[in-house]
């Protein structure tokens, strides 16, 4: 479940003047903060922080008439996309629990609806301002746990923890059949094809190398669930592993095209992450549990 965020809100009811013709959103917002600048105020609209009648509304000469409720949001009281959840957030970092389906990052097809574009509105990041970074991704379709980092400072020394696998990162995934023997390590060494698509090769000269620790938790006659403990952090790493193995995530159209797909997505969720918080060294742990419908497979 998430946490809230802190609430440090207003929501200022504006007065509107019944007589005359009625001012525009603007000049209501000049009213109502008489100190602040044009840009300052047309920053708020964009970010979203204003609301005409309880919705947010960003053009600036829109009529106002007396029956109108102008409400001015604090930047703490606007949430994020119900996409990213968040967990926790302080002056540093914010982690979030990302829902399958949602992009990490912008890339060239969609630059606006990922979890780090929601968050740089949430936080209302300008140029020339603090911005929200990504330290690590999720595949579009993993659930789970991400950190992002508020300034490029934290990012560096997260995305360092990164680099020398100080970071705890465990996976729940649901697969087809049984892996032998229930527990063990997975070593390979991994490659990009020209399509993006990762395999395995022969050594270090060819790859990179990946290790996964795994364990069966839970068993039946068609499925296994798994919590898997990631060594390093190989792009798709947990996901072609499993293939190779032989036993690939459920709903993974990349490396099981036209495999089962009894949760209508991937099987594969980000459960844990724990690094020491690049300020102050203090321990983080965020642990959360994959959805209902992990749960409720027919295994």
């Amino acid at each position: 479940m998430c946490a809230k965020s802190p609430t440090d809100a207003y929501a200022a009811r504006v007065p509107v003047d019944e007589g005359g013709g009625g001012p525009t959103l603007l000049e209501v917002l000049r009213q109502r903060f008489p100190g602040s600048s044009s840009r300052t105020l047309r920053q708020m609209l964009a970010s979203d922080r204003v609301r005409v009648n309880g919705a947010p509304e960003r053009v600036a000469k829109r009529p106002i008439v007396a029956t109108d409720q102008v409400e001015v949001v604090g930047k703490r009281a606007r949430q994020p996309d119900p996409r990213v959840c968040i967990l926790f957030e302080d002056d540093e970092l914010i982690v979030v629990d990302k829902a399958a389906g949602l992009l990490t990052v912008p890339s060239p097809v969609v630059l606006h609806e990922t979890a780090e574009s929601f968050l740089n509105v949430y936080a209302g990041a300008r140029s020339g301002d603090m911005r929200i970074h990504h330290v690590h991704r999720l595949d579009r379709d993993t659930s789970g746990v991400l950190v992002f980092a508020k300034g490029e400072y934290v990012r560096d020394r997260l995305q360092e923890l990164f680099a020398v696998h100080d970071v705890e990162r465990v996976y729940v995934a649901a697969l087809r059949g049984k892996l032998r023997p229930p527990a063990g390590t997975f070593h390979s060494f991994l490659a990009e094809d020209r399509d993006l698509r990762v395999r395995v090769v022969a050594n270090a000269t060819l790859g990179k190398e990946a290790i996964t620790r795994y364990r069966t938790t839970a068993s039946g006659r068609r499925y296994s669930l798994l919590e898997l403990s990631l060594e390093t952090g190989r792009r798709h790493q947990v996901r072609v592993q499993l293939a190779e193995a032989g036993h690939p995530v459920l709903g993974d159209a990349m490396y099981d095209k036209g495999g089962e797909d009894p949760l209508g997505r991937l099987a594969l969720h980000a459960k844990h992450l724990a690094f020491a918080h690049p300020r102050t060294g203090r321990r983080m742990t965020f642990t959360v549990e994959p959805p209902a419908a992990f749960r409720e497979l027919q295994l």
